[in-house]
């Protein structure tokens, strides 16, 4: 990873071992905390032990949780594609992530994709190259959105049902390891009604947080937790994916 340690946290924080959504606006909306917040709980409860060895942050951005697995690998590669929103000065391969990655065969234990998948025109080429620049039982660690909002425009291509999500990764050679929800109903619901509330003067803002924080609060209560979840087999927020390579 170039520039290193001059690396500064963006969207998501990690302190006292754990992983929140950044409460700085300039990196994460406020409108968009509970989400980022739902997403930091699925790593922080499930990705940590899969970070292993030589490590690709894929479609990487300003790689938000370099912080988060970069005491778990012994060697960071950030990848990305030049017109991105998001270039930095810690991209080490500038690549398009539709065509063949300028990587060797078998060249990483462990490969990151997060929020990344619904801006490949070419999904399944992008997940067979990364079984091909998978070493044997690397594994791929991944997210993505399933209800949100259209973002990065007109880069935005798809939303991936977990039917897809297996199908996909299975064609590509790939195990799947776990597919979880990464959220449900209510984060949806509270996530609509903050970004719609966001823009209006003077009580925007201040909804907008006191409904994500009420939120919050609820989801911590067991049984609206677990009817939440329920919710979540027809009204996903997103996935949060763990694959394989066997051979």
């Amino acid at each position: 990873m170039k520039n290193s340690e001059n690396w500064k946290e963006t969207k998501f924080v990690f302190k006292k071992g754990k992983l929140r959504a950044n409460p700085n606006e300039k990196f994460v909306s406020v409108s968009s905390r509970l989400v980022a917040n739902s997403v930091a709980k699925h790593y922080q409860e499930n990705a940590l032990s899969f970070f292993k060895g030589n490590f690709l942050d894929l479609g990487c951005g300003f790689a938000p949780l370099y912080s988060f697995y970069r005491n778990q690998v012994t060697s960071v590669t950030c990848a990305d594609w030049a017109q991105s929103m998001h270039q930095n000065p810690h991209l080490d391969v500038i690549c398009d992530l539709n065509e063949n990655l300028p990587f060797d065969t078998e060249q990483f234990d462990s490969i990151l994709l997060s929020d990344v998948l619904e801006h490949i025109r070419k999904p399944e080429q992008l997940l067979n190259e990364i079984h091909r620049i998978l070493r044997k039982d690397g594994v791929l660690i991944m997210n993505v959105p399933y209800y949100y909002c259209l973002h990065e425009e007109p880069h935005d291509y798809f939303r991936y049902t977990e039917f897809a999500l297996k199908s996909m990764t299975t064609d590509a050679g790939l195990k799947l390891e776990s597919l979880q929800r990464t959220g449900g109903t209510l984060e949806i619901m509270t996530d609509l009604f903050a970004k719609n509330i966001r823009p209006i003067p003077l009580i925007g803002k201040p909804l907008c947080q006191f409904s994500q924080f009420l939120t919050w609060q609820l989801l911590n209560i067991k049984t609206i937790r677990k009817l939440n979840e329920k919710t979540a087999a027809k009204f996903p927020l997103g996935y949060f994916l763990i694959a394989k390579k066997l051979n």
